[in-house]
């Protein structure tokens, strides 16, 4: 019995193409402007430590606040999952949600779905790579409305990386439900693999220009799960 579903959100709710083609072209573009605007401010600051902190510890330099926003520019380009970068490209999108500059896109095929689950008594969860913050703005401003309502739980990196099985074993303790009562929906099989070790069931979308996975059940749509 299945009594909480966990979500991925890019290729699985999402398509990639949102992510790669709007949201990161503006965090690219407004970043810099940003964090220079709001250095002062305690939000910011932290995320800019935690920045120098990890070139500190990756390439041994002390570097300044200019430098630690290239590097974080840099990041964006490999689409590296820096929490401190994800916590501040939420704070930007955050302002282009809300003048209506874009909307977050959702797969027609997942309202529905949702609303169905909601009527069997099923809670519904995010884990993203993108900051809770960020996860919270791409579901309240979705091209499908308002769907925060039938979310219960968000998870980012700061519970472990999604690669990992001990990320998927700390959401277990943090629902407090069994692991085999959690259904992990995502795009990605390591990801899949790791929840699978965590005693999780798992599902993997396959959207278009996914490659099927071979150890994991597999849909195309939410209609199928």
């Amino acid at each position: 019995m299945i009594r909480f579903i966990l979500m991925d959100i890019e290729g699985t709710t999402t398509s990639i193409s949102f992510v790669h083609e709007v949201l990161f072209p503006y965090a690219s573009k407004n970043l810099e402007g940003f964090v220079r605007s709001n250095a002062s401010e305690i939000e910011v600051r932290n995320e800019l430590e935690a920045v120098k902190k990890t070139v500190l510890e990756e390439e041994g330099l002390k570097i300044s606040d200019e430098e630690a926003i290239q590097k974080m520019l840099f990041w964006i380009k490999e689409d590296r999952k820096h929490t401190a970068l994800k916590s501040l490209q939420g704070q930007l999108w955050k302002a282009g949600y809300e003048s209506g500059e874009y909307q977050g896109h959702i797969y027609d095929d997942v309202l529905p779905v949702l609303k169905k689950w909601e009527k069997a008594g099923i809670k519904m969860g995010i884990y993203s790579s993108g900051s809770v913050a960020a996860q919270k703005l791409l579901f309240g401003y979705s091209d499908k409305g308002d769907l925060t309502p039938y979310l219960s739980a968000y998870f980012d990196t700061k519970i472990g990386h999604k690669r990992e099985h001990t990320s998927y074993q700390n959401i277990q303790q943090s629902l407090d439900i069994p692991a085999n009562e959690i259904l992990f929906l995502s795009d990605v099989e390591e990801e899949l693999d790791a929840a699978q070790i965590a005693g999780f069931q798992t599902i993997q979308l396959v959207r278009p220009g996914t490659q099927a996975s071979q150890k994991h059940k597999t849909v195309a749509t939410f209609e199928e799960i």
